[in-house]
């Protein structure tokens, strides 16, 4: 059973302004999560904040939250591997 995405304005936001080739392939991966979010090939707990999990796309990282109760996925940020660790 496929969990449902909740994605956040932002993120959203971020997704719409990236080169089509970048966005299908995050789009592919947040498929993929939908799948199985806990998949440790596909992502890991971040270790300041244990109920964020990352997934690794390229240079660009998505931050997600897994609520089992209601069998969602919350996508809280998209961003560049530059700036992803600094603020979420």
């Amino acid at each position: 059973m496929s969990y449902a995405l909740r994605i956040d304005k932002q993120a959203a936001r971020t997704l719409q302004a990236l080169d089509q080739p970048t966005s299908r392939r995050l789009l592919a991966r947040l498929q993929q999560l939908s799948e199985n979010p806990l998949d440790h090939r596909l992502s890991s707990a971040l270790e300041m904040d244990p109920s964020v999990r990352k997934s690794r796309v390229g240079n660009w990282r998505i931050f997600f939250e897994v609520h089992d109760s209601d069998h969602a996925i919350a996508v809280v940020a998209i961003k560049p591997r530059s700036r992803a660790y600094r603020k979420l």
